[in-house]
């Protein structure tokens, strides 16, 4: 393993634990939403960075496929908050 893709991971992990910790303690819903969206976008992230140290380039279309529901949840997060009148 590289030591620039092992700081890279190391910081994404970090990201990630940080993200976490603001939507188990986030003081309102659209904190925890934006924590929730930094964790798509780590996981997403983390998943192109093993794709290239592994060398296996279908781990690509999993990452493109957690972009895409990271996407959606944001807009059914909207939907919903639209509906209850927030």
């Amino acid at each position: 393993m590289s030591p620039v893709l092992a700081v890279i991971l190391t910081v994404l992990l970090a990201s990630l634990l940080g993200g976490l910790w603001r939507v188990i303690r986030g003081p309102s819903d659209s904190d925890r939403m934006l924590s929730a969206q930094l964790l798509g976008t780590a996981a997403v992230a983390m998943t192109v960075v093993l794709a290239r140290l592994q060398d296996m380039p279908a781990l690509l279309d999993v990452a493109l496929v957690l972009a895409l529901l990271a996407a959606v949840t944001l807009v059914a997060y909207v939907a919903l908050s639209e509906r209850r009148g927030r």
